[in-house]
C-alpha cells in the first residue's frame, strides 16, 4: 500500500472518465440494419453507465471537508461533519426560507422599538428614539439574543437528549423570571439582573422550541404530527390564559409585597418543573441514542428480550444522561478517534472489525466505541452488542482481549438479526444514531 506523505491533505479528490465512440454520419449508409444494432445497443449502455456515474459527481462536490493524518506508517482519514452544510440535510428552498425568516426577524425588532416607545409615552414618559432603543435592548433583545445564540449552537445535543434539554429549558426560565422577582431588593443593579434574567430565558426559549418537535414526534402515530402540535399550542394557550388570571390574582393579595413573592414563588417554580419532568418521562421517543442503544443492549444481553419505547420511557436518566450502564458492556461513545485508538493498533481492530462501521477499544474503566460518519442506528447497535458481549466473556476468559473482541464480534453476528427484526417490531428506529457529539470518522 502507498501512503500519503504530508501530514495535512484538504480537499476531495473523484474521477470519473466516459468513454463515447462515434461514427461518422457519411459513414452510417455503409452500415446494414444487421451492424447498426449492436452499435445502438452499445451507445445505449453507454447512456446508462453515464447516468449511473453522474450522481457519484453529486456526491462527491457534497462530500465533507477532511485532513490525512500519517503517523509511523500508519494513514488515518478524519474530517469533521458538515454542521455548516446545509444542502446536505435540508431540502430545497430552505435558503429562501432563512432568508425571509431573518426579514421577518428583523422588522419585527424595529416594530418591538417602535411599540416600546409607544408605552412610554403612554405611561406619561417623553423618551427619546435612542433611550427607547437602549431599553428594549438591554432589557429584552440584548441580553436574550445573546443567550438565544449562544444555547443554538448546542442544537446536535439536544436532538440526542431532547427530554433533558427541555427539562433545563424550565430550569432556566425559572432562574430568569426569578432574577426578576428579586429586583427590586436591589434596584442599583436593575439592569444587570434583568438583562441577566433575559439571558437565561433567551437560552430557554431556544432549547424549548427545539425540543418540542422530537417530543411531539414521539406522539405522532399516524403522521398526524400538524393536529397533534395544533392540539398542543391549543392546550397551552388555555393553560396559560388561567395561568395568568391566577397570577393576577396572587399579585393583588399574597404575592403584592416581596415577601409573598419569595414565598410563593419557589413553590410555583418546584410545581412547573416537576410537572415538565413528568411530560418528559411521558413521551416514548423511538430514536436511538447512547441511553437508549445502552439500556435495549442491556436487556437483551441479560435477560434476552427487547424493551419497547414506552417501557423504556419511565426508566431514562433524565438528569444525568451520560452516564455508562455496565450491563451494556460500560460503552462510552463519541470520543476523537486520535484519543481512543494507538496508530499501532488501527489496523488490528480493522482486520477484527471488517465492513464494520465502528471501533472498539477496551480499556481498563469503560470501553470507547467510535463511528464512521455515516454509521446508523443498527452499526451503533452492533457495536455495542461487541461491547457488551466482550465484557462477559473477558470475566471467564484468560487469553488476550483481541481473541475476546472476535469471539464477540462473532456471536453478535449470529444474534443480531433476531435482535434487529425485534426492535423495529417494537417500534424502534434504527435508520439512524443520535449521539450528539459529532466525533466521528472516515477512512480514506
Amino acid at each position: 500500500m502507498e501512503w500519503i506523505s504530508p501530514v495535512l491533505v484538504f480537499g476531495t479528490t473523484h474521477k470519473t472518465q466516459f468513454t463515447k465512440a462515434l461514427i461518422p454520419l457519411t459513414s452510417l449508409a455503409s452500415y446494414s440494419s444487421s451492424s447498426l444494432k449492436p452499435f445502438c445497443i452499445m451507445n445505449m449502455l453507454a447512456k446508462i453507465k453515464m447516468q449511473k456515474k453522474e450522481p457519484d459527481k453529486e456526491e462527491a462536490s457534497q462530500r465533507p471537508v477532511f485532513w490525512i493524518e500519517t503517523f509511523d506508517n500508519v494513514s488515518r482519514h478524519c474530517q469533521f461533519e458538515s454542521q455548516g452544510t446545509l444542502s446536505v440535510s435540508v431540502n430545497e428552498g430552505y435558503l429562501r426560507y432563512s432568508q425571509f425568516r431573518a426579514l421577518q426577524h428583523f422588522t419585527s425588532a424595529a416594530l418591538s422599538v417602535l411599540s416600546t416607545q409607544s408605552l412610554l409615552f403612554a405611561a406619561g414618559l417623553r423618551p427619546t428614539p435612542a433611550q427607547a432603543t437602549a431599553v428594549s435592548w438591554v432589557l429584552k433583545d440584548g441580553m436574550q439574543h445573546v443567550g438565544k445564540l449562544i444555547c443554538s449552537n448546542l442544537g446536535a445535543r439536544m436532538d440526542s437528549e431532547p427530554k433533558s434539554w427541555r427539562i433545563l429549558a424550565d430550569v432556566l426560565y425559572d432562574l430568569g423570571t426569578g432574577l426578576e422577582v428579586l429586583s427590586p431588593l436591589c434596584p442599583q443593579l436593575f439592569l444587570e439582573m434583568a438583562g441577566l434574567g433575559n439571558f437565561a430565558k433567551g437560552m430557554a426559549v431556544v432549547a424549548a422550541r427545539a425540543t418540542r418537535l422530537p417530543i411531539y414526534s414521539s406522539f405522532a402515530k399516524e403522521g398526524n404530527l400538524s393536529d397533534l402540535f395544533a392540539k398542543g399550542e391549543a392546550i397551552s394557550t388555555l393553560a396559560n390564559v388561567f395561568g395568568i388570571g391566577a397570577g393576577i390574582y396572587l399579585a393583588s393579595t399574597i404575592c403584592s409585597s416581596i415577601q409573598g413573592k419569595m414565598v410563593v414563588g419557589p413553590l410555583l417554580s418546584v410545581i412547573h418543573v416537576y410537572s415538565v419532568a413528568e411530560e418528559m418521562r411521558a413521551a416514548p421517543i423511538n430514536t436511538l441514542n447512547p441511553q437508549r442503544t445502552a439500556m435495549i443492549v442491556a436487556d437483551f444481553v441479560k435477560a434476552g428480550h427487547i424493551s419497547s419505547p414506552a417501557d423504556l420511557r419511565y426508566r431514562e436518566d433524565l438528569l444525568f444522561p451520560g452516564r455508562i450502564i455496565e450491563d451494556a458492556g460500560n460503552v462510552k461513545v463519541g470520543r476523537p478517534l486520535h484519543e481512543v485508538v494507538k496508530p499501532s493498533k488501527l489496523h488490528q481492530l480493522r482486520d477484527i472489525f471488517p465492513k464494520e462501521k465502528f471501533l472498539i477499544s477496551r480499556g481498563s474503566k469503560w470501553t470507547d466505541m467510535v463511528l464512521e460518519h455515516n454509521a446508523t442506528g443498527e452499526d451503533a447497535l452492533r457495536g455495542w452488542l461487541v461491547a457488551a458481549y466482550a465484557k462477559t466473556m473477558a470475566k471467564s476468559a484468560n487469553g488476550p482481549s483481541d481473541r475476546v473482541l472476535e469471539d464477540a464480534y462473532d456471536k453478535m453476528q449470529s444474534l443480531f438479526p433476531a435482535l434487529l427484526s425485534e426492535l423495529k417490531v417494537k417500534g424502534w428506529h434504527t435508520d439512524r444514531f443520535l449521539d450528539g457529539t459529532g466525533n466521528r470518522f472516515a477512512w480514506q
